[in-house]
């Protein structure tokens, strides 16, 4: 197709064009792409710049010429069928949910747009697992459950009941509306509905196979990451966040599938441009190899007579809108649109009847097309892979949803449109029974199941699955920290340069050492743990092609093929999907990992909390640390990195167990305790870790206090005897406050005071709302108290907690309390200040402490109130200063 436009001399161009027609028809495609790269690169050097998008975008036709498209393979009436059957027990079971449960709902409009790839995909390119071999892993996209449910009915894997049971879980019998491994354990590998996660994961994902190949963890292979999304999907950032990454790594392992319908929940995705030029100028500027499917094999003959390139000319001007109009108005419609008044355009349709050109479909739904592109994708070797196919949203649903903006919502079906969805599909059934909605299934002995289960075994197993299989790791015991049980003396030490204690003693460990994966966004040397750089690398596909201009420090930056901390760059979200590769590797690669994920507290659940909770869905295991933790520990700081929510959030995810050590001692009990839970015992849990920056004195662990680490709070000390006494409680970075607000209550105002460390008011709170359930439910029988009670039952006095974050956290015990009960946090923004002021600030510090102390005695008339208020005057507290919430 020649572009005339400011031509000064046409017979020079035609003579390139013929040039380059001569190099494709005797040399080949690579030697003219060889060709013009180097004219490309040498134009540049010359200071010639391209015009728009010219490098980057292609004309709006398919990438692989008819003649380079393989021979198909299969039996394309068998498959056609087996998709048929697919689309039809899809469908049945979405409306009958809607029909028989009340409106539980469900999408018929993405599986309808999605099927054909699928079925090439799961009949001719994704690999099972094995109980020796891991397959390909396939991220399938998150609103087309029900199509992998339906094929897995087929497959004998799914029974009749449970699709009768779509979205109606909670009698054990159903299935979840999307992809969710909690639920379904032994189903689904990864959690991909929550829009754009499953892409940056997939990334990752495809990374960390490399990562364990090059470490010598598992051995070279072939697996394929397999992704599909939508082309409304790829506006959230994490779809595109990781592209440069996969460019870099040179990860042609993973292949992403754009479905691109043109159209989004509500309308088009590009009404006004053309979303799939955009999206390849996205990906090809990015680096990646490109392939379109656009148009389907009836097309062919149309390109083929097109020798001036008119057709593709005019579908390089129209926009999506164009494209969507045109295809719901049918043929009459599209031949106007597409030859207006162009007498030439005219004469190439001129054979076509409407009704022909109404059959000009888009290669989403041509086996032939897509099979082309992935057998390409899966043979390109250097660069990652984007397919962008141009499909039909609510294909085959009928004239009110096919192709039209209310697709997405459609969520029934007239008799007349199953009637013709029943022809257009060819259903092996009659169809006077559509309205029953009856599932379909072939004898086991039928052709199409035969062919389907042998494709199947070919590939080695069915999609999706997931296998957990058992491979429990000696993890140490809690002798094996002694270094950090033993205290710091009278050096101090902050809790994080603890944690790089605790990963020496992890490194050296001969049965896991090989399994921790240090994950870290940046800041290694903020958190005192750059130690691990010299120690184990970090980790580069290439090793390091430079000389660090600090080599010829101790803890210079070293990277190495064999590295094995990850440090991702200044991405949270890209060090939650490594750290969720990690997590799962235990089902995905069979190769159990450890990961700690170390990041500034704040920037964790806050950030990238939709990420933890699809960790949480995958079931991983693993650890958190959220570094910097607390609202006062971060000096200076300020308002958008100090942390005074992250373990209430922490709270929200029931497989994450979250604790706040003050004392090395305590964070060694939990990290001890965690990896024994996860990989000796493979329980389906992760933890959350707070380590703060704040150096002190760290003492050697008491005696016989493991249990109430872990449980959740331990008598840090016993106070004297006397008569007016307390029960005080604080964690992580407000204990040493609790510990001096003690001294100065029994000095200054002859109270005592019990000092309790508490780990962890989540796990108080786990613990006693089960205890609760199980009380109400059995009324009757002896009630028993919960840890917490246990705890405080013969200790007297009203109890005070404090903690470095909001209220709330320490509050979730309240209901397990019998007596007064004060907190103490954090509320509000934070600010940047030195921690003494800080903690004056926001009423934490030892003196408000005290404070509320006297003030919870006073409340039960044990002293006088004057007592409060000569208290607040000592310490210089003016009653008048604003109130930390609100400033």
């Amino acid at each position: 197709m020649t572009n005339t436009r400011d031509d000064v001399d046409s017979v020079e161009i035609q003579e390139w064009l013929e040039a380059l027609a001569s190099v494709l028809e005797y040399e080949g495609p690579d030697r003219a792409r060889f060709i013009i790269e180097q004219l490309i690169t040498n134009a540049s050097h010359s200071g010639v710049k391209m015009a728009g998008t010219a490098a980057i975008t292609t004309p709006y036709c398919n990438t692989i010429p008819v003649d380079q498209q393989p021979v198909y393979p299969g039996d394309l009436e068998l498959e056609k069928r087996i998709e048929a059957i697919n689309r039809w027990n899809a469908i049945g079971m979405v409306l009958r949910a809607k029909k028989n449960a009340g409106g539980v709902g469900g999408h018929l409009s993405s599986y309808a747009s999605i099927a054909t790839l699928y079925e090439v995909g799961l009949n001719h390119f994704f690999h099972g697992a094995t109980q020796d071999t891991p397959g390909d892993l396939v991220y399938f996209q998150g609103h087309s459950a029900e199509g992998n449910y339906a094929r897995a009915f087929l497959e004998g894997r799914l029974s009749e009941k449970n699709l009768i049971n779509f979205r109606q879980e909670v009698n054990g019998e159903g299935v979840s509306s999307y992809p969710h491994p909690w639920l379904m354990p032994t189903f689904w590998q990864f959690a991909t509905v929550s829009l754009g996660l499953g892409a940056l994961q997939a990334i990752y994902q495809a990374r960390f196979l490399k990562y364990l190949e090059n470490r010598k963890l598992i051995a070279a292979n072939d697996r394929k990451v397999w992704l599909f999304c939508g082309d409304g999907e790829m506006d959230e950032p994490e779809s595109i966040a990781g592209l440069s990454l996969a460019v870099r790594e040179e990860l042609d392992n993973i292949i992403y599938i754009v479905n691109c319908n043109l159209q989004r929940l509500d309308g088009l995705v590009r009404g006004n441009s053309k979303v799939i030029q955009e999206l390849e100028r996205l990906f090809h500027g990015a680096g990646w190899n490109v392939i379109k499917v656009l148009w389907d094999s009836k097309w062919d003959a149309l390109f083929a007579k097109d020798k001036k390139g008119l057709l593709v000319k005019r579908l390089n001007e129209c926009v999506d809108g164009d494209l969507q109009n045109a295809y719901v108005r049918g043929g009459a419609y599209t031949r106007e649109f597409l030859c207006g008044d162009n007498a030439e355009l005219q004469a190439l349709f001129a054979d076509l009847s409407d009704a022909d050109i109404a059959q000009l479909n888009r290669g989403g739904h041509d086996s032939l097309k897509i099979y082309a592109a992935y057998a390409a994708a899966a043979k390109h070797k250097g660069q990652p892979t984007a397919i962008l196919v141009q499909s039909v949203k609510g294909y085959g649903l009928g004239a009110g949803a096919e192709s039209r903006n209310v697709a997405h919502n459609q969520l029934e079906m007239t008799e007349a449109e199953l009637k013709a969805f029943h022809e257009r599909f060819k259903l092996p059934f009659a169809n006077d029974n559509l309205e029953s909605l009856s599932f379909y299934k072939p004898a086991e002995n039928s052709p199409e199941l035969q062919y389907l289960h042998a494709q199947r075994k070919k590939l080695q197993g069915y999609l999706p699955a997931r296998q957990s299989i058992s491979h429990p790791l000696t993890t140490p015991d809690l002798a094996a920290f002694d270094t950090v049980l033993q205290g710091t003396g009278d050096r101090t030490m902050s809790t994080t340069m603890v944690l790089g204690r605790i990963f020496n003693v992890l490194l050296k460990d001969p049965n896991i050492s090989s399994r921790i994966v240090p994950i870290f966004s940046d800041e290694v040397r903020t958190f005192g743990l750059e130690g691990l750089f010299r120690q184990i690398g970090i980790y580069s596909h290439v090793g390091q092609l430079y000389l660090p201009e600090d080599k010829e420090q101790l803890l210079y930056y070293r990277e190495s093929q064999d590295g094995q901390v990850l440090e991702e760059g200044i991405t949270e979200a890209g060090c939650m999907a490594s750290w969720i590769a990690a997590a799962t590797s235990y089902a995905t690669h069979h190769v159990p990992m450890i990961p700690f994920f170390t990041y500034y507290s704040m920037f964790g659940f806050q950030r990238v909390g939709d990420f933890i909770w699809a960790a949480a869905d995958m079931r991983a295991r693993g650890f958190l640390i959220g570094a910097t933790a607390g609202r006062t520990t971060l000096e200076g700081e300020g308002l958008q990195h100090q942390d005074g929510s992250s373990l209430l959030a922490a709270a929200c995810v029931p497989n994450c167990r979250a604790y706040d050590p003050a004392f090395g001692y305590e964070m060694a009990v939990i990290i001890q305790h965690g990896l024994r839970e996860m990989y000796q015992q493979e329980h389906d849990v992760f933890y959350y870790i707070t380590a703060m920056n704040e150096k002190y004195v760290q003492p050697a662990m008491p005696k016989e206090i493991e249990e109430g680490i872990i449980k959740g709070m331990y008598l840090f000390k016993v106070a004297n005897t006397g008569k007016l006494k307390v029960q005080l409680l604080g964690g992580g970075a407000i204990l040493r406050e609790v510990i001096a607000a003690a001294e100065l209550l029994e000095t200054d105002f002859g109270v005592t005071a019990d000092i309790w460390s508490v780990t962890s008011f989540n796990e108080l709170r786990r613990e006693g709302i089960g205890l609760q359930r199980e009380h109400m439910f059995a009324p009757e029988t002896t009630q028993k108290q919960s840890y917490l009670q246990q705890c405080l039952q013969d200790h007297a006095g009203p109890v005070i907690a404090a903690t470095d974050y909001i209220r709330s956290y320490a509050d979730q015990i309240r209901p397990f309390i019998s007596r007064s009960y004060t907190v103490l946090g954090t509320d509000g923004f934070g600010r940047s200040d030195t921690r003494e002021r800080l903690r004056h600030f926001f009423e934490v510090d030892r003196y408000h402490i005290v404070v509320a102390a006297l003030y919870a005695l006073a409340k039960e008339d044990a002293l006088p109130a004057s007592k409060v208020t000569a208290a607040l005057k000592k310490y210089n507290i003016d009653p008048e200063k604003p109130n930390p919430v609100t400033v």
